[in-house]
């Protein structure tokens, strides 16, 4: 024999009207919706009062304190993260001054350096060209001068070789030597 089902079968004493497939309660509720019944407002109103008060005094003394020293912590921080950054944007600041100074400084000694470089290198390579330049003279004179000399030894040399090539002339045109005192007067007339 199957046993009833619980879910389906109404409890004893209630009004039921059969539907295949469906069962519906009909039973009469009285009064209004409990938290709306002026018989309880007194209690609800207490009550509300109560857990006001508590919740109230639990925010005061616990809840706001806390979220109040936090965020005065963070205040007290940031300010404190504030304060150190502006101490280290000055000291970054005197730190660029300080660099562009000593950068201007070293180009000014660069500077300096390199002109005297430039005035030491001049000065040196000016005493070395009028050395070499005295050098110069002096072998020029000294060749000038053996130009000279050996002009000179050439010159006595053609008057010789003149002097023999006219004898020679004379000679074998006339049959007769020339006598010296004329081929010199010769050479002397020729020169000139």
């Amino acid at each position: 024999m199957a046993q009833p089902n619980p879910l389906t079968t109404p409890p004893p004493g209630a009004d039921t009207q059969i539907v295949p497939g469906h069962t519906e309660h009909t039973e009469a509720h009285t009064g209004a919706f409990p938290p709306f019944e002026s018989s309880g407002f007194l209690a609800q109103l207490i009550w509300l009062a109560l857990a006001f008060g508590l919740l109230y005094y639990l925010m005061d003394k616990i809840a706001l304190p806390r979220i109040q020293s936090i965020l005065h912590a963070r205040a007290e921080r940031l300010r404190a993260d504030l304060d150190q950054a502006q101490a280290m944007k000055a000291e970054a600041d005197a730190a660029g001054v300080a660099f562009e100074t000593a950068l201007r400084d070293a180009q000014g000694k660069a500077r300096d350096i390199a002109q005297t470089t430039r005035n030491a290198l001049a000065a040196e390579a000016e005493t070395k060209r009028k050395a070499l330049e005295e050098q110069l003279n002096a072998k020029l004179a000294a060749s000038e001068a053996t130009i000279r000399q050996r002009t000179e030894a050439a010159m006595g040399n053609v008057r010789s070789i003149a002097g023999e090539a006219a004898s020679a002339i004379v000679e074998r045109l006339t049959g007769q030597a020339p006598d010296q005192a004329t081929l010199d007067r010769a050479l002397d007339a020729t020169a000139h």
